[in-house]
């Protein structure tokens, strides 16, 4: 029987390898999403940053000099008349950045599928 012990994910997590690899992973998931970005925006300022926690990495799609739109960015949005003054947004279908960097599923999925590791070059 195999002992686990209750430090041992965070010890994995944070060898060095490991957070070689999650590094590496994060910049190529910012490239492909900032190539996306660039290849759609009209006007504004949206950027992609990446973000490192105790452990995780994080990419991000930030609006957060602009009009703070990144959700409807990423996720689309429904069409809008204020009540108030009038003014109408049109409707927008999202553009699934992130979702397509990281080659994640659009939608709503109750289990999310990560594709397998690809071997690199000098990886063994």
């Amino acid at each position: 029987m195999a002992k686990i012990y209750r430090r041992a994910t965070k010890q994995v997590a944070q060898n060095e390898g490991v957070q070689a690899e999650l590094e590496a992973r994060t910049f190529e998931i910012a490239a492909r999403a900032e190539v996306e970005l660039v290849r759609h925006r009209q006007d504004g300022d949206a950027e992609i940053d990446i973000e490192h926690g105790d452990v995780d990495w994080y990419v991000i799609l930030s609006d957060e000099r602009g009009q703070k739109a990144a959700m409807s960015i990423e996720y689309g949005r429904a069409g809008y008349t204020d009540p108030e003054t009038g003014e109408q947004w049109g409707a927008m279908d999202g553009l699934f950045i992130l979702h397509n960097a990281a080659h994640l599923p659009k939608g709503a999925h109750s289990k999310i599928r990560v594709p397998p590791l690809r071997k690199r070059k000098g990886n063994g």
